[in-house]
């Protein structure tokens, strides 16, 4: 064999040779995502790694997604169920439940904002989706990404890419969806109110909170005690002020490490046969259907409060009963001081905020019930 023949059976035998025009696309989309989470920072600590996920299952003959290869083992992660709730576990560790407990009326402008969810359900089911798949899609609506991870994982795993997608792209673009909602839900008296300053709650109270809702939530959905068990035993660690080595480290190297492997495993669903689908545009349209609705059900809502007070609620603060915390409580804060400079819903805002956290994995669990 000549050396011109070496070299081609060399190049035959390439990743290059086996590229497709899909796999070239679906690596741009890669691109696109790290592009987005380095130079506009949406989302990075997961747009990166999903990005570069995207990278490695698309390049041929690898063999990282067999059996036994490294983007197998890292899926395993989220097929098993156990990455989401360790982000909750996370998550938890870090949200103050203070500003809910204080004013637990908001829990009911979290609770309206699942509505998007609910709503979306059966506009998937009308579009000839299956009710594994509607829910799946539909859980976009709550904004929670490992919420939407972990239904989609146990409901319709072969989804599993492009909804992660369209959740955190939807997380990310918080700012940009939720404030022409918000304007044209609301008059711009309404946007002027200035609420009343969230009052500290007992140490008693916190700690009691995450037992009591543990509890209750697994009592009444047992389905979503994986995702709400995790999230207070979070926040458990966090208000017993005896245990602050878990505390931290649920909230800086457990959710650190596991944000990598979860990016990457999500990543490593988007080959290009997944997601370059029909299927595909419609999870991002009706993603966007789900988290519009939740938004302007939250704010619906914080209008009917604002009429029941005689305007001691600013209807705006119903926008962050959505799960993106703290986005969107961010975002009902800066509406309101381009109204007024001196007026600050922020601590109001994240009352309904994470509720919306509860209220997604709660939905979630309803929804993993109904599917059986």
């Amino acid at each position: 064999m000549n050396m011109f023949d070496m070299v081609f059976n060399f190049l035959k035998s390439s990743g290059f040779a086996a590229l497709s025009w899909q796999n070239v696309v679906m690596i741009c989309i890669g691109g696109t995502l790290i592009y987005l989470g380095i130079a506009r920072e949406y989302e990075p600590l997961l747009l990166i790694p999903i990005g570069f996920g995207a990278f490695l299952v698309n390049l041929p003959l690898t063999g990282l997604r067999d059996s036994g290869g490294l983007l197998y083992y890292f899926y395993f992660g989220i097929k098993s169920g156990i990455f989401p709730p360790l982000i909750f576990l996370g998550i938890g560790a870090m949200t103050d439940f203070s500003p809910l407990l204080a004013k637990p009326h908001t829990f009911l402008l979290g609770a309206a904002a699942q509505f998007g969810i609910f709503g979306t359900l059966l506009g998937a089911k009308a579009l000839g989706f299956s009710f594994s798949e509607a829910a799946s899609i539909a859980i976009i609506g709550g904004a929670d990404g490992p919420t939407a991870i972990y239904l989609t994982s146990r409901l319709a795993e072969h989804l599993l890419g492009p909804i992660a997608v369209a959740a955190y792209s939807y997380m990310a673009l918080v700012p940009i969806i939720q404030p022409p909602i918000i304007k044209l839900l609301t008059t711009k008296n309404e946007r002027l109110i200035v609420m009343a300053e969230v009052k500290p709650v007992s140490k008693k109270v916190r700690v009691l909170f995450p037992i009591v809702i543990t509890i209750t939530s697994a009592l009444l959905v047992p389905a979503s005690t994986p995702l709400i068990g995790m999230l207070m035993l979070g926040n458990l660690f966090r208000e017993a002020g005896v245990v602050d080595r878990l505390s931290g480290t649920a909230q800086n190297e457990l959710i650190n490490l596991v944000t990598i492997f979860l990016g990457v495993a999500i990543g490593s669903k988007m080959s290009a046969e997944e997601f370059l689908n029909f299927n595909t545009i419609m999870i991002i349209f009706l993603g966007l259907i789900a988290f519009s609705i939740g938004t302007a059900s939250g704010v619906i809502l914080g209008k009917l409060m604002c009429t029941v007070t005689r305007g001691r609620v600013n209807p705006m603060i119903g926008a962050a009963g959505v799960s993106a915390v703290p986005m969107s409580a961010r975002v009902v804060q800066k509406v309101g001081q381009k109204e007024d400079p001196g007026n600050f819903l922020l601590m109001n805002a994240m009352g309904p905020n994470v509720a919306g956290v509860i209220g997604s994995a709660i939905a979630a669990g309803v929804l993993l019930s109904l599917a059986g």
